[in-house]
């Protein structure tokens, strides 16, 4: 089984081919062709983490679309004092499908 570790902004995602991969916002058009950077190649029983090897790996991606994530709900209340606040947030996210690793 061959699958890769790519980098997309702070976090790192296995992917293989054919997997559908939440990201953090990326300014692509639905339908587009992306490229990862690879960090991590398993191929079979040989791993390859050298850096030079990794420049010549290019894993492609099509966006599949933008989406936004579940709310989060931020609260802060001190005792006593009568300090209470309230903030949301929902995350800014696009979904990708690994087209090829090679």
């Amino acid at each position: 089984m061959v699958y890769a570790v790519v980098r997309s902004g702070a976090r790192q995602e296995k992917v293989s081919v054919g997997t559908i991969v939440t990201l953090d916002r990326l300014k692509s058009a639905e339908g587009e062709t992306i490229t990862l950077p690879a960090l991590l190649l398993v191929d079979g029983e040989k791993v390859t983490t050298d850096a030079a090897a990794l420049a010549k790996v290019k894993v492609s991606a099509k966006v599949l679309g933008d989406l936004r994530g579940p709310k989060i709900i931020i609260q802060k209340y001190k005792n006593k004092t009568g300090y209470k606040t309230r903030q949301g947030h929902r995350q800014d996210l696009t979904r990708v499908q690994v087209t090829e690793i090679k």
